[in-house]
Protein backbone atom coordinates (compact mmCIF):
# COMPACT_ATOMS: atom_id res chain seq x y z
CA UNK A 1 0.00 0.00 0.00
CA UNK A 2 1.49 3.35 -1.07
CA UNK A 3 2.02 5.97 2.02
CA UNK A 4 0.33 9.07 1.63
CA UNK A 5 -1.01 12.07 3.99
CA UNK A 6 -3.75 9.89 4.61
CA UNK A 7 -2.25 7.05 5.87
CA UNK A 8 -0.37 8.72 7.70
CA UNK A 9 -3.24 10.54 9.36
CA UNK A 10 -5.19 7.67 9.99
CA UNK A 11 -2.06 5.60 11.82
CA UNK A 12 -1.43 8.75 14.27
CA UNK A 13 -5.41 8.71 15.38
CA UNK A 14 -5.59 5.30 15.39
CA UNK A 15 -2.43 3.68 16.47
CA UNK A 16 -0.19 5.85 18.51
CA UNK A 17 -2.32 8.03 20.39
CA UNK A 18 -3.31 5.36 22.42
CA UNK A 19 0.49 4.33 22.79
CA UNK A 20 1.76 8.19 23.62
CA UNK A 21 -1.24 8.25 25.80
CA UNK A 22 -0.74 5.56 28.11
CA UNK A 23 3.15 6.13 27.98
CA UNK A 24 2.74 9.54 28.84
CA UNK A 25 0.00 9.04 31.70
CA UNK A 26 1.57 5.93 33.50
CA UNK A 27 5.43 6.25 32.27
CA UNK A 28 6.72 9.63 33.25
CA UNK A 29 7.73 8.80 36.35
CA UNK A 30 6.29 6.72 40.08
CA UNK A 31 5.00 10.09 41.23
CA UNK A 32 2.53 10.67 38.11
CA UNK A 33 1.60 7.08 38.00
CA UNK A 34 0.00 7.07 41.43
CA UNK A 35 -1.74 10.14 41.11
CA UNK A 36 -5.73 10.51 40.12
CA UNK A 37 -6.83 11.25 36.74
CA UNK A 38 -10.24 12.90 36.78
CA UNK A 39 -12.53 15.48 34.92
CA UNK A 40 -14.97 15.92 37.61
CA UNK A 41 -13.61 19.25 39.08
CA UNK A 42 -12.85 20.90 35.89
CA UNK A 43 -15.59 23.70 34.95
CA UNK A 44 -14.97 25.50 31.45
CA UNK A 45 -11.04 26.71 31.91
CA UNK A 46 -10.98 26.49 35.11
CA UNK A 47 -10.41 23.76 38.07
CA UNK A 48 -12.72 23.99 41.22
CA UNK A 49 -12.00 21.89 43.84
CA UNK A 50 -13.48 21.57 47.70
CA UNK A 51 -10.46 21.67 50.55
CA UNK A 52 -11.61 19.87 53.92
CA UNK A 53 -9.39 21.13 57.19
CA UNK A 54 -9.89 20.91 60.35
CA UNK A 55 -13.04 18.76 61.42
CA UNK A 56 -16.85 19.20 61.96
CA UNK A 57 -17.55 21.32 65.12
CA UNK A 58 -21.14 19.67 66.12
CA UNK A 59 -19.35 17.15 68.46
CA UNK A 60 -19.58 17.40 72.41
CA UNK A 61 -20.46 15.58 75.64
CA UNK A 62 -23.43 16.50 77.35
CA UNK A 63 -25.93 15.64 80.36
CA UNK A 64 -29.00 13.16 80.06
CA UNK A 65 -31.35 15.78 79.35
CA UNK A 66 -28.90 18.78 78.40
CA UNK A 67 -28.89 20.81 75.02
CA UNK A 68 -27.32 18.49 71.99
CA UNK A 69 -24.48 20.19 70.60
CA UNK A 70 -25.05 23.15 68.52
CA UNK A 71 -24.31 21.98 64.65
CA UNK A 72 -21.39 23.06 62.98
CA UNK A 73 -20.27 22.33 59.33
CA UNK A 74 -16.89 21.18 57.77
CA UNK A 75 -14.35 23.81 57.05
CA UNK A 76 -14.14 24.49 53.48
CA UNK A 77 -11.89 26.66 51.24
CA UNK A 78 -12.37 26.71 47.82
CA UNK A 79 -9.15 26.25 45.75
CA UNK A 80 -9.31 27.37 42.00
CA UNK A 81 -6.86 27.18 39.29
CA UNK A 82 -6.78 27.46 35.28
CA UNK A 83 -6.00 24.54 33.66
CA UNK A 84 -2.88 24.82 31.79
CA UNK A 85 -1.95 23.74 27.79
CA UNK A 86 0.69 20.98 27.43
CA UNK A 87 1.68 20.93 24.02
CA UNK A 88 4.18 18.44 22.14
CA UNK A 89 4.44 18.65 18.52
CA UNK A 90 6.12 16.72 15.66
CA UNK A 91 7.54 17.65 11.89
CA UNK A 92 8.03 15.76 9.07
CA UNK A 93 9.20 16.60 5.96
CA UNK A 94 7.45 16.06 2.47
CA UNK A 95 10.41 14.72 1.45
CA UNK A 96 10.75 11.96 4.02
CA UNK A 97 7.21 11.42 3.15
CA UNK A 98 7.58 10.86 -0.77
CA UNK A 99 10.96 9.04 -0.27
CA UNK A 100 9.16 6.50 1.64
CA UNK A 101 5.96 6.53 -0.25
CA UNK A 102 6.43 3.08 -1.64
CA UNK A 103 7.96 1.42 1.61
CA UNK A 104 5.62 1.39 4.08
CA UNK A 105 7.77 -0.23 6.22
CA UNK A 106 10.61 2.67 6.21
CA UNK A 107 7.39 5.52 6.39
CA UNK A 108 6.23 3.17 10.08
CA UNK A 109 9.63 3.55 10.97
CA UNK A 110 10.37 7.43 10.54
CA UNK A 111 7.15 7.81 12.47
CA UNK A 112 7.87 5.61 15.46
CA UNK A 113 11.58 7.68 15.68
CA UNK A 114 9.22 10.84 15.32
CA UNK A 115 6.62 9.14 18.38
CA UNK A 116 9.53 8.48 20.10
CA UNK A 117 11.04 11.65 20.17
CA UNK A 118 8.00 13.67 20.95
CA UNK A 119 7.35 10.92 23.90
CA UNK A 120 10.93 11.43 25.19
CA UNK A 121 10.28 14.72 25.28
CA UNK A 122 7.13 14.84 26.81
CA UNK A 123 7.95 13.16 29.21
CA UNK A 124 10.83 15.10 30.37
CA UNK A 125 9.09 18.51 30.25
CA UNK A 126 5.98 16.77 31.78
CA UNK A 127 8.42 15.62 35.06
CA UNK A 128 9.84 18.69 35.32
CA UNK A 129 6.67 20.45 35.67
CA UNK A 130 5.83 18.44 38.72
CA UNK A 131 8.48 19.97 40.37
CA UNK A 132 7.79 23.27 39.64
CA UNK A 133 6.03 26.32 40.99
CA UNK A 134 4.19 26.92 37.58
CA UNK A 135 6.13 30.07 36.54
CA UNK A 136 8.25 27.76 34.06
CA UNK A 137 11.61 29.15 35.20
CA UNK A 138 14.27 26.63 35.17
CA UNK A 139 16.91 28.22 36.85
CA UNK A 140 18.70 31.27 37.19
CA UNK A 141 22.21 33.04 36.10
CA UNK A 142 24.86 32.60 38.84
CA UNK A 143 27.22 34.46 37.34
CA UNK A 144 27.60 37.08 34.28
CA UNK A 145 29.76 35.50 32.06
CA UNK A 146 28.85 37.25 28.39
CA UNK A 147 29.27 35.38 25.75
CA UNK A 148 27.09 32.19 24.84
CA UNK A 149 28.12 30.21 27.89
CA UNK A 150 25.91 31.05 31.48
CA UNK A 151 26.77 29.57 34.93
CA UNK A 152 23.71 28.61 36.62
CA UNK A 153 22.45 27.66 40.05
CA UNK A 154 21.25 24.21 38.29
CA UNK A 155 20.96 22.34 35.49
CA UNK A 156 19.21 19.80 36.14
CA UNK A 157 15.77 20.44 33.91
CA UNK A 158 17.72 21.34 31.08
CA UNK A 159 18.63 18.99 27.93
CA UNK A 160 20.34 19.87 24.34
CA UNK A 161 17.19 21.14 21.87
CA UNK A 162 15.14 22.88 24.65
CA UNK A 163 14.37 26.01 23.31
CA UNK A 164 13.83 29.15 26.41
CA UNK A 165 14.08 32.33 26.91
CA UNK A 166 16.44 34.51 29.71
CA UNK A 167 14.10 36.71 31.59
CA UNK A 168 15.17 39.59 34.39
CA UNK A 169 14.48 38.57 37.71
CA UNK A 170 11.44 40.00 37.61
CA UNK A 171 10.20 37.32 34.69
CA UNK A 172 10.38 40.36 31.75
CA UNK A 173 12.16 38.62 28.79
CA UNK A 174 14.89 39.94 27.76
CA UNK A 175 15.06 41.68 24.61
CA UNK A 176 17.54 39.92 22.35
CA UNK A 177 17.78 36.90 24.35
CA UNK A 178 14.91 34.84 23.63
CA UNK A 179 13.70 32.07 21.73
CA UNK A 180 17.56 30.47 22.43
CA UNK A 181 18.43 27.00 21.77
CA UNK A 182 20.62 24.87 24.13
CA UNK A 183 23.47 23.57 22.29
CA UNK A 184 25.09 22.11 25.37
CA UNK A 185 24.47 21.29 28.69
CA UNK A 186 28.05 20.40 31.72
CA UNK A 187 26.69 18.99 34.32
CA UNK A 188 29.95 19.06 36.17
CA UNK A 189 30.38 23.11 35.96
CA UNK A 190 26.91 23.95 35.95
CA UNK A 191 27.16 25.66 32.84
CA UNK A 192 24.89 25.71 29.39
CA UNK A 193 25.77 26.61 25.69
CA UNK A 194 22.87 28.86 23.92
CA UNK A 195 22.71 29.63 20.24
CA UNK A 196 22.31 32.82 18.35
CA UNK A 197 24.92 36.11 19.00
CA UNK A 198 26.86 36.39 22.29
CA UNK A 199 25.43 38.53 25.12
CA UNK A 200 26.69 40.59 27.47
CA UNK A 201 26.87 40.16 31.35
CA UNK A 202 24.85 43.34 31.03
CA UNK A 203 22.38 42.27 29.17
CA UNK A 204 22.30 38.73 30.98
CA UNK A 205 23.52 39.51 34.15
CA UNK A 206 23.35 37.31 37.31
CA UNK A 207 20.06 36.64 38.72
CA UNK A 208 18.62 36.43 35.41
CA UNK A 209 16.28 33.74 35.34
CA UNK A 210 16.22 31.02 32.40
CA UNK A 211 12.56 29.68 31.68
CA UNK A 212 11.44 27.50 28.76
CA UNK A 213 9.99 29.45 25.07
CA UNK A 214 6.89 30.47 25.95
CA UNK A 215 5.78 28.61 28.75
CA UNK A 216 6.76 31.56 31.38
CA UNK A 217 3.82 31.48 34.37
CA UNK A 218 2.13 28.86 31.75
CA UNK A 219 2.81 25.56 33.49
CA UNK A 220 1.24 23.25 35.87
CA UNK A 221 1.39 24.19 39.46
CA UNK A 222 4.25 21.43 41.24
CA UNK A 223 5.48 20.51 44.46
CA UNK A 224 7.74 23.70 44.44
CA UNK A 225 4.60 25.81 44.82
CA UNK A 226 3.18 24.29 47.84
CA UNK A 227 6.50 23.77 49.74
CA UNK A 228 8.13 27.16 48.87
CA UNK A 229 7.18 30.01 51.26
CA UNK A 230 8.43 32.39 47.92
CA UNK A 231 5.29 31.49 46.31
CA UNK A 232 2.51 33.25 48.77
CA UNK A 233 -0.16 32.19 47.15
CA UNK A 234 -1.89 28.34 46.53
CA UNK A 235 -4.79 27.45 44.05
CA UNK A 236 -6.07 31.32 44.81
CA UNK A 237 -5.67 30.94 48.81
CA UNK A 238 -3.27 33.02 50.60
CA UNK A 239 -0.75 31.70 52.77
CA UNK A 240 -0.04 34.22 55.06
CA UNK A 241 -3.61 34.31 56.36
CA UNK A 242 -4.26 30.55 55.75
CA UNK A 243 -1.60 28.82 57.62
CA UNK A 244 -3.57 25.67 58.27
CA UNK A 245 -2.41 25.20 53.85
CA UNK A 246 1.08 25.27 54.66
CA UNK A 247 2.98 21.24 54.86
CA UNK A 248 5.16 20.52 57.40
CA UNK A 249 9.04 21.26 56.50
CA UNK A 250 12.02 19.99 58.62
CA UNK A 251 15.30 22.47 57.60
CA UNK A 252 17.64 19.61 58.22
CA UNK A 253 21.29 21.38 57.56
CA UNK A 254 23.25 17.86 57.90
CA UNK A 255 23.28 14.45 57.05
CA UNK A 256 19.31 12.60 57.42
CA UNK A 257 18.47 10.52 59.92
CA UNK A 258 15.93 8.12 60.61
CA UNK A 259 14.98 10.68 63.52
CA UNK A 260 14.08 13.48 61.18
CA UNK A 261 12.21 11.25 58.86
CA UNK A 262 10.35 9.89 61.64
CA UNK A 263 9.62 13.36 62.91
CA UNK A 264 8.16 14.70 59.34
CA UNK A 265 6.15 11.16 59.43
CA UNK A 266 5.12 11.50 62.72
CA UNK A 267 3.72 15.56 61.60
CA UNK A 268 2.06 14.57 58.49
CA UNK A 269 0.20 11.80 60.38
CA UNK A 270 -0.77 14.14 63.49
CA UNK A 271 -2.32 16.78 60.93
CA UNK A 272 -4.09 14.40 58.20
CA UNK A 273 -4.62 11.39 60.16
CA UNK A 274 -2.87 9.38 57.95
CA UNK A 275 0.51 8.01 56.86
CA UNK A 276 2.27 9.39 54.12
CA UNK A 277 2.96 6.63 50.77
CA UNK A 278 5.79 8.09 48.67
CA UNK A 279 9.08 9.71 49.55
CA UNK A 280 11.04 11.07 47.00
CA UNK A 281 14.53 12.53 46.79
CA UNK A 282 17.05 14.11 44.50
CA UNK A 283 19.98 11.20 43.55
CA UNK A 284 22.46 12.30 46.23
CA UNK A 285 19.73 12.16 49.13
CA UNK A 286 18.97 8.65 48.04
CA UNK A 287 22.82 8.07 47.97
CA UNK A 288 23.00 9.15 51.66
CA UNK A 289 20.15 7.68 52.72
CA UNK A 290 21.13 4.14 51.42
CA UNK A 291 24.88 5.09 53.70
CA UNK A 292 22.18 5.50 56.73
CA UNK A 293 20.42 2.53 56.19
CA UNK A 294 24.13 0.27 55.73
CA UNK A 295 25.24 2.13 58.97
CA UNK A 296 22.29 1.22 61.07
CA UNK A 297 22.73 -2.21 59.49
CA UNK A 298 19.10 -2.14 57.95
CA UNK A 299 18.17 -4.35 55.08
CA UNK A 300 17.92 -1.89 51.57
CA UNK A 301 14.47 -3.34 50.46
CA UNK A 302 12.52 -2.73 47.11
CA UNK A 303 9.26 -2.16 46.79
CA UNK A 304 7.61 -2.90 42.35
CA UNK A 305 5.69 0.30 41.98
CA UNK A 306 2.25 1.01 39.37
CA UNK A 307 3.88 1.87 35.95
CA UNK A 308 6.82 -0.70 36.30
CA UNK A 309 8.95 1.63 38.49
CA UNK A 310 11.11 0.00 41.14
CA UNK A 311 11.66 1.69 44.83
CA UNK A 312 13.26 1.28 48.06
CA UNK A 313 11.93 1.11 50.91
CA UNK A 314 11.76 3.20 54.19
CA UNK A 315 8.90 0.88 56.71
CA UNK A 316 7.14 0.03 54.06
CA UNK A 317 6.99 3.55 52.21
CA UNK A 318 8.43 3.69 48.54
CA UNK A 319 11.65 6.10 48.13
CA UNK A 320 12.44 7.09 44.86
CA UNK A 321 14.53 9.80 43.40
CA UNK A 322 13.66 12.11 40.45
CA UNK A 323 16.32 14.21 38.77
CA UNK A 324 13.88 16.95 39.19
CA UNK A 325 14.15 16.85 42.79
CA UNK A 326 15.68 19.97 44.16
CA UNK A 327 19.47 19.28 46.01
CA UNK A 328 19.25 18.20 49.75
CA UNK A 329 15.50 17.31 49.42
CA UNK A 330 13.69 14.41 50.31
CA UNK A 331 9.75 15.07 49.73
CA UNK A 332 7.17 12.91 52.47
CA UNK A 333 4.33 12.82 50.44
CA UNK A 334 0.43 11.34 50.36
CA UNK A 335 -0.49 10.94 47.09
CA UNK A 336 -3.73 10.33 47.49
CA UNK A 337 -4.23 13.96 47.83
CA UNK A 338 -3.24 14.72 44.77
CA UNK A 339 -5.40 14.82 41.36
CA UNK A 340 -4.22 15.59 38.23
CA UNK A 341 -7.78 17.39 36.90
CA UNK A 342 -7.92 17.27 33.02
CA UNK A 343 -10.67 18.57 30.52
CA UNK A 344 -9.49 15.04 28.22
CA UNK A 345 -6.93 12.81 27.81
CA UNK A 346 -3.70 13.27 25.37
CA UNK A 347 -5.34 14.53 21.93
CA UNK A 348 -4.08 15.80 18.67
CA UNK A 349 -5.21 18.69 17.46
CA UNK A 350 -6.96 18.33 14.45
CA UNK A 351 -7.67 21.07 11.52
CA UNK A 352 -11.57 22.29 10.04
CA UNK A 353 -11.57 18.81 7.90
CA UNK A 354 -10.37 17.25 10.80
CA UNK A 355 -6.88 16.16 9.71
CA UNK A 356 -4.41 15.59 12.11
CA UNK A 357 -1.57 16.27 9.72
CA UNK A 358 -0.95 20.41 8.57
CA UNK A 359 1.18 21.79 6.25
CA UNK A 360 3.70 24.99 7.62
CA UNK A 361 2.72 27.71 5.67
CA UNK A 362 5.30 28.53 2.94
CA UNK A 363 7.14 25.64 4.19
CA UNK A 364 7.28 21.80 2.88
CA UNK A 365 7.08 20.24 6.12
CA UNK A 366 3.95 19.11 7.69
CA UNK A 367 3.36 18.72 11.82
CA UNK A 368 1.08 17.14 14.15
CA UNK A 369 0.73 19.14 18.39
CA UNK A 370 -0.45 16.51 20.83
CA UNK A 371 -2.48 18.65 23.10
CA UNK A 372 -4.00 17.95 27.19
CA UNK A 373 -5.75 20.66 28.98
CA UNK A 374 -4.90 19.82 32.94
CA UNK A 375 -3.79 21.01 36.53
CA UNK A 376 -2.38 19.29 39.54
CA UNK A 377 -3.91 19.75 42.83
CA UNK A 378 -3.18 18.52 46.00
CA UNK A 379 -6.02 18.75 48.52
CA UNK A 380 -4.48 18.69 51.67
CA UNK A 381 -0.94 20.46 50.99
CA UNK A 382 -1.11 20.71 55.25
CA UNK A 383 -0.87 16.50 55.03
CA UNK A 384 2.50 16.65 53.08
CA UNK A 385 6.02 16.75 54.32
CA UNK A 386 9.90 17.37 53.32
CA UNK A 387 13.14 17.73 55.26
CA UNK A 388 15.42 20.17 53.15
CA UNK A 389 18.88 21.00 53.54
CA UNK A 390 20.26 17.43 53.59
CA UNK A 391 23.93 16.76 53.25
CA UNK A 392 24.49 14.53 50.08
CA UNK A 393 26.18 11.80 49.28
Amino acid sequence: MAVNLTNADSALKSYYLEAVSEQLNGSVNPFLAQIKKTSENVWGKEVKQLAIHGINGGIGAGTEDGNLPTARGNRYAQFTSTLKNLYGTIEISDKAIRASENNSGAFVSLLNQEMEGLIKASSFNLGRMLFGDGSGVLAAVTTANGGSVFTLDTVAPFMEGMIVDFRTSAGVAIEGATEREIIEVNRASKTIKVSGTALTSSTVPATSVISVHGSYNNEITGLAAIFNDSVTTLYGVTKSTNTWIKPKVKAQSGAITEAAIQSVLDSIEEAGGEQANLIITSFGVRRAFINLLSQNKRTVDSIDLAGGFKALSYNGIPVIADRFCPAGTMYILNTKDFTLNELCDWQWLTDDDGKVLRQVPGKPVYTATLVKYAELICARPYAQGAITSITEA
